[in-house]
C-alpha cells in the first residue's frame, strides 16, 4: 500500500490540502471540530508526516539539544547526569521532540559546537548544564539567535533563562538538622567554587551556622569537585580537624568521604555524622544508608524542556527563572539525639 499523502487525508476528512497541513503542523487558527475530524483521519490511515519536508515549511528541525560541557567522563560515571537526561528525553517524547546529545570534553569542542547550533537550523532550542565562572560557551549562546536555557543558575550571564533548585535553602535545612541533633563542629566538603551549585550550597552551610550561633571555621571548609575521588581525599584532610559531622556538596562526593572514613576506622554516624545532597540510588545502597538532600531531578530535566519550548514559542523576553524545592530525607548515617553522644542544643 503506498504511504498516504496530505491529499489522501484531505479527500478522506472533506477539507483542502492546505488545512491538512495546518493540523499537522500544529497551528493555531483551526476549528476545533475540524482539527479533531482531520486528526482522526491521519490515525486511521496511519500518516506520518515527512520530517524533513515539514523542516522546510515550518523552519523549525523539531529536535533539542543537550549540551553537557566539559564533563563526559563525568556523564557516564555520575548518576546524576542519567536520571537528568531521563527526564528531559521523556519530555521530548510527550511534545514530539527528538533529543541530541552534545558531550564536550574540552574548551576546543566548545568553540566548535557553538557555529553549528548557531548557524544553521540544526537544533530549535538547546538545554546547556550551567557552566562555570570563566566559560565562554553561555556568553557566546547569549549573543546567538538559537533559544537556550541553562540548567542551574549560571555564574556569569545575567539575563539568561534557566532552571534550579534551591540549593541554599537545601544545604541550610542539612545542616540546621545537624545542628538540632546537637553537632557542633560540622564541616564541609563543597563542590566547585567555581559553580552556582557549590557556591550555593556552601552559603547555605554558612548561613544555617551564623542564624544559630555558631562561628564559621574555615579549616572545615574544605573545597571538592563532584567527584567520588574529590570526596575521599577531602575526608583524609578533614579528619585532622576532628568534625563531628560532614555536609558534603553531592552523593557521589559522601560515597569517596564514606571509603575514606571507613580506611581510617571512623564509624558512621557514631564517630562522625554525614549528609549528602541529591538522593542518588547509591545513597541507600552504602552502609549506613546516607541521609541526603533530594532534588527532583527527573522532573527538573521534564520542566527544563517545557521552559525551552515556551522560550521558542513565546521568545527570550522575559528571561525565565524557575526555582524548585528540596527535601531532607533521614537515614542512618546521623545519629538522633537519644543515641548519639552527649551533647548541648542550642
Amino acid at each position: 500500500m503506498a504511504r498516504p499523502t496530505l491529499e489522501d487525508i484531505a479527500k478522506i476528512a472533506g477539507v483542502s490540502r492546505a488545512t491538512v497541513s495546518r493540523v499537522v503542523n500544529n497551528h493555531p487558527n483551526i476549528r476545533e471540530s475540524v482539527r479533531e475530524r482531520v486528526q482522526q483521519v491521519i490515525d486511521e490511515v496511519g500518516y506520518h508526516p515527512n520530517i524533513a519536508a515539514r523542516s522546510l515549511v515550518t523552519q523549525q528541525s523539531g529536535i533539542i539539544g543537550l549540551v553537557i560541557p566539559r564533563n563526559i567522563a563525568t556523564f557516564f560515571s555520575d548518576p546524576y547526569f542519567p536520571r537528568l537526561t531521563e527526564g528531559i528525553a521523556r519530555a521530548c517524547n510527550q511534545y514530539d521532540y527528538t533529543l541530541s546529545l552534545f558531550l564536550l570534553a574540552t574548551e576546543e569542542d566548545e568553540r566548535k559546537l557553538f557555529p553549528r547550533i548557531s548557524q544553521s537550523s540544526l537544533v530549535d532550542g538547546i538545554i546547556v548544564q550551567a557552566t562555570h565562572l570563566g566559560d565562554e560557551l553561555l556568553p557566546k549562546l547569549s549573543e546567538g539567535n538559537v533559544p537556550f536555557l541553562v540548567a542551574g543558575r549560571p555564574v556569569n550571564v545575567e539575563d539568561a533563562s534557566y532552571i534550579d533548585v534551591d540549593n541554599v535553602a537545601g544545604a541550610q535545612n542539612a545542616v540546621a538538622y545537624l545542628i538540632r541533633l546537637g553537632y557542633r563542629r560540622i564541616a564541609t566538603i563543597t563542590g566547585a567554587l567555581n559553580s552556582s551549585a557549590g557556591k550555593d550550597r556552601l552559603q547555605g552551610y554558612r548561613e544555617a551556622l551564623s542564624e544559630r550561633g555558631l562561628s564559621i571555621d574555615s579549616d572545615l571548609i574544605i573545597e571538592g569537585d563532584f567527584t567520588e575521588t574529590g570526596g575521599y581525599f577531602a575526608a583524609k584532610q578533614l579528619l585532622n580537624q576532628r568534625p563531628d559531622a560532614i555536609f558534603v556538596g553531592s552523593d557521589t562526593m559522601a560515597l569517596g568521604v564514606s571509603r575514606a572514613l571507613q580506611e581510617e576506622g571512623v564509624r558512621i554516624p557514631e564517630d562522625i555524622a554525614l549528609v549528602g545532597y541529591d538522593d542518588l540510588p547509591p545513597a541507600q545502597l552504602i552502609t549506613p544508608q546516607l541521609t541526603t538532600v533530594r532534588q527532583p531531578i527527573q522532573r527538573f530535566g521534564f520542566q527544563a524542556v517545557e521552559l525551552l519550548l515556551d522560550i521558542i514559542q513565546n521568545g527570550t523576553h522575559p528571561p525565565r527563572r524557575v526555582i524548585l524545592g528540596t527535601e531532607l530525607i533521614i537515614r542512618d548515617s546521623c545519629c538522633e539525639p537519644q543515641y548519639g553522644p552527649a551533647r548541648s542544643t542550642p
